[in-house]
């Protein structure tokens, strides 16, 4: 079924929008939540809440691309569950992601930082826009999906070591572009 038809359904407060976007995106949404997690139970519970958040917020919103309102609510989901399950913990997973874009990409948390995050949201964007295809691609299977090196080396046909050189040259790459931007660090 097509996106639009089942926003359509979410519209007209169908529950059969909810066994739709499950059979359509179900699996692609709880893999996103167990790359950040590693937890099928939690990963479950963090996918059932967001059909519970597009059936709230569905009407008065109506996204475009529809997967993306889903994975984004699936990740903030997944990431508030992983804040709760290791509250004054560090695990590697996470601090990992963070360390890597750290140098290149300021802290949102901070309060002076918060008005600033549609101007880095913004830039990240065009970065990424100008880089190419299979390099756009990786960036965003690494820091969105927290997907692991090797995964997206087994999913782009590429050799883990060059996984990792084009991640750390395209963040050197997007620190330049963030000062370019007038973002500082």
């Amino acid at each position: 079924m097509e996106d639009q038809a089942i926003i359509a359904l979410f519209w007209a407060r169908s529950q059969q929008a909810i066994t739709e976007t499950a059979d359509k995106y179900g699996k692609r949404l709880h893999q996103l939540s167990m790359n950040i997690l590693h937890n099928h139970e939690d990963a479950q519970e963090c996918i059932n809440d967001t059909y519970h958040a597009a059936w709230n917020t569905l009407p008065p919103q109506k996204p475009d691309f529809f997967f993306a309102y889903l994975a984004r609510l699936a990740r903030n989901f997944s990431f508030d569950k992983y804040d709760y399950n290791h509250a004054k913990k560090r695990t590697a997973t996470i601090v990992e992601l963070s360390q890597e874009l750290e140098r290149c990409v300021p802290a949102s948390n901070e309060p002076e930082r918060t008005c600033e995050n549609a101007e880095i949201g913004a830039a990240l964007s065009a970065f990424l826009q100008k880089q190419p295809k299979q390099m756009r691609r990786v960036f965003v299977q690494r820091y969105w999906y927290a997907q692991s090196i090797r995964a997206i080396a087994a999913d782009c046909g590429i050799s883990e070591s060059k996984v990792k050189s084009m991640l750390f040259r395209m963040r050197g790459k997007l620190k330049i572009h963030l000062e370019k931007e007038g973002i500082t660090i």
